[in-house]
């Protein structure tokens, strides 16, 4: 099976590896992956927020992700609507079990959600998953770059966001250990001093600044579409699905091709802002 618990789901795309998980496909110099994040996913399907209904926003999302047949997907965090119940993490497996059939799909933990619940609902033992004790840290070792998923659930509904130094101690020793692949980290919470972010997002840039390796941070939590750039470092802010906040910013995902030289990141919106619907943008890593 794939990264992800789901029942009768082939395995044929990944096989275990020392640091993670590795392709088993032919060496490829782009990987095609589906950038999702902020699902909100309720287990009542008629759960509205801002006129949106994240669960149909998740099946127009799921159709044109399987319509792109993506080498893999993942989501960055906030899986559920608003605690982590278990209603609403089977609602969410029933969702995604399209894409989780035809790729690999990896999830990890934000804010609104449980970790013991969202474990309970789609296992433990899920391939690529690292030894980070009450951490749930997942990775995806490609061919053409690695992606590192962390963990920066603090406690269920509680906004802010912290890596803790347990996983900043792995992520460190990680990072020292593996081998020069351009390597992405995907983590739910924004890397600013804002109430609601990460709160050792300065330990988490000293850690990955003087790797070279490390391209990009892709987080989502803010509801926001947009790139930065620290140290070098680019920042992917990914869109929600669920909902947006405010009319300006779009709601849908982001599909990638990633290269060890840099990604090329189209947004696809089903709502919200269609303003930058079907464009993409180019970035280059730092050398």
């Amino acid at each position: 099976m794939p990264l992800i618990s789901l029942p009768g789901i082939s395995r044929r795309a990944f096989t275990l590896a020392p640091l993670g998980i590795m392709m088993s496909r032919a060496a490829s110099s782009t990987q095609h992956w589906a950038l999702l994040s902020d699902t909100h996913i309720p287990a009542n399907a008629d759960d509205a927020y801002r006129g949106f209904k994240p669960v149909e926003n998740l099946k127009q999302v799921v159709q044109q992700v399987v319509a792109a047949k993506p080498e893999g997907a993942l989501i960055c965090g906030d899986l559920a609507r608003l605690e982590g119940l278990m209603p609403d993490y089977a609602q969410l497996k029933s969702l995604v079990a399209p894409i989780a059939v035809q790729s690999p799909l990896a999830m990890t933990l934000g804010n609104h959600d449980d970790r013991k619940n969202f474990l309970a609902s789609f296992g433990g033992a899920q391939q690529g998953k690292q030894s980070v004790q009450g951490k749930h840290v997942i990775v995806i070792d490609g061919p053409a770059v690695r992606i590192v998923m962390l963990d920066s659930l603090l406690q269920a509904n509680v906004t802010p966001g912290q890596l803790g130094k347990t996983q900043r101690t792995w992520l460190s020793e990680y990072l020292k250990n593996s081998d020069k692949k351009p390597t992405l980290i995907v983590v739910h919470h924004p890397l600013d001093d804002g109430d609601g972010s990460l709160t050792d997002f300065e330990y988490l840039f000293q850690i990955v600044k003087p790797h070279k390796k490390v391209k990009a941070i892709l987080y989502g939590h803010t509801h926001v579409y947009q790139y930065g750039v620290a140290d070098g470092i680019h920042l992917v802010n990914l869109p929600a699905i669920g909902y947006n906040f405010t009319d300006s910013q779009p709601v849908g995902w982001v599909e990638s091709k990633l290269s060890a030289e840099g990604g090329e990141f189209t947004l696809h919106s089903i709502g919200g802002n269609q303003e930058k619907n079907g464009k993409t943008v180019s970035l280059k890593w730092r050398g």
